[in-house]
């Protein structure tokens, strides 16, 4: 039984010349709005022939790095920059940034969790079920910009995934490092079945992925990263003319091979970090301890590093409950391709 068409109505035309600015209009009836729809802000720039590239940020709604950086392409990119067609979508998940939390302010849904969504599910399912079967399939690439929001701290990269079809893989590899973060990572995600990710690579596409530092704010420093990245991208895979900006220091990779890569916390308490992000520890070394807070007195559990690597991501706020992750762990390689 196929499903209905989706609930949700553009306000621009996808197919027009030029530079659009208009809305993704979901309807909802809440206590506050009886007829009222969730605005989900749109960009589209067309001029002529040419691939389509998809710009997404704001899949959670407190990772400012990835939404803030695609405001501001969506002012300044001009029609007779671009060769083909430019999407952008600053703010996937509005109630959630409207909220200002990772998950929906109206349903609690978690859009990177939803998909390939539902046209008669909850308001973050029907997001999702928009993108799935209107947004993704117009697309030949896709960039989603994340970062740590405000309980992880993120090394800022960008990655890809290990995918059954190599040239698919190679190609959204190319465009990771071509981002031109400090790191250019492959990805193993804990559990890929709901993401957007995989939503878009099911459908062929080449996606890129990033992580762009976190704590629920944004850095001159990071956002720096974000809008080359973005620019980088773009000019890489032919929608505008440039020459790639590289970053100052020599681009590291990084592979995550398996889950040992993250170490997540057995118990409730406060979090002492022992390494800095971008710091090689090795197997064995002692991470992170965590300290009973509820009495003195009590020796502090000890975390250990699971495998050799360098420091990517970490908690950020020092109040932890079972189940955090408390940090994430890569290993250096000096070539990303297989």
């Amino acid at each position: 039984m196929s499903k209905r068409p989706s609930p949700v109505s553009p306000t621009v035309d996808f197919d027009a010349e030029g530079v659009q600015h208009g809305f993704l209009k979901l309807p909802i009836s809440t206590d506050e709005s009886a007829w009222g729809a969730v605005m989900i802000p749109v960009t589209v720039i067309n001029n002529g022939p040419g691939p389509t590239a998809l710009l997404t940020a704001g899949n959670h709604g407190d990772e400012y790095e990835g939404i803030t950086a695609l405001l501001k392409l969506s002012n300044t990119l001009r029609a007779e920059d671009v060769r083909g067609r430019v999407i952008i979508v600053p703010i996937m998940n509005v109630p959630a940034a409207t909220a200002g939390k990772r998950t929906s302010g109206l349903d609690g849904g978690n859009l990177n969790r939803s998909f390939p969504g539902n046209p008669d599910g909850g308001v973050t399912e029907q997001i999702a079920d928009y993108f799935t079967r209107e947004l993704v399939p117009m697309c030949d690439v896709a960039l989603d910009l994340h970062s740590g929001g405000r309980t992880l701290d993120i090394l800022p990269f960008a990655a890809a995934h290990r995918l059954d079809d190599r040239d698919q893989e190679a190609h959204s590899l190319a465009g990771a490092v071509a981002f031109g973060a400090p790191v250019a990572m492959m990805m193993f995600e804990l559990d890929a079945t709901k993401l957007y990710d995989t939503a878009v690579e099911s459908q062929g596409k080449t996606f890129v992925t990033t992580e762009l530092g976190g704590g629920g704010t944004t850095t001159p420093e990071r956002m720096a990263i974000a809008e080359r990245g973005v620019r980088n991208f773009l000019i890489h895979y032919g929608l505008v003319e440039g020459t790639l900006e590289t970053p100052a220091e020599p681009q590291v990779y990084v592979d995550m091979p398996d889950a040992s890569c993250y170490v997540q916390s057995e118990h409730s308490g406060l979090l002492e970090m022992v390494f800095a992000l971008g710091e090689t520890v090795r197997r064995g070394d002692v991470i992170a301890r965590v300290y009973d807070m509820t009495r003195t007195g009590s020796e502090p559990v000890v975390y250990r590093a699971q495998r050799d690597g360098v420091l990517v991501a970490r908690r950020f706020p020092s109040q932890l409950n079972m189940g955090d992750t408390i940090a994430v762990i890569a290993q250096v390689v000096d070539s990303l391709e297989r």
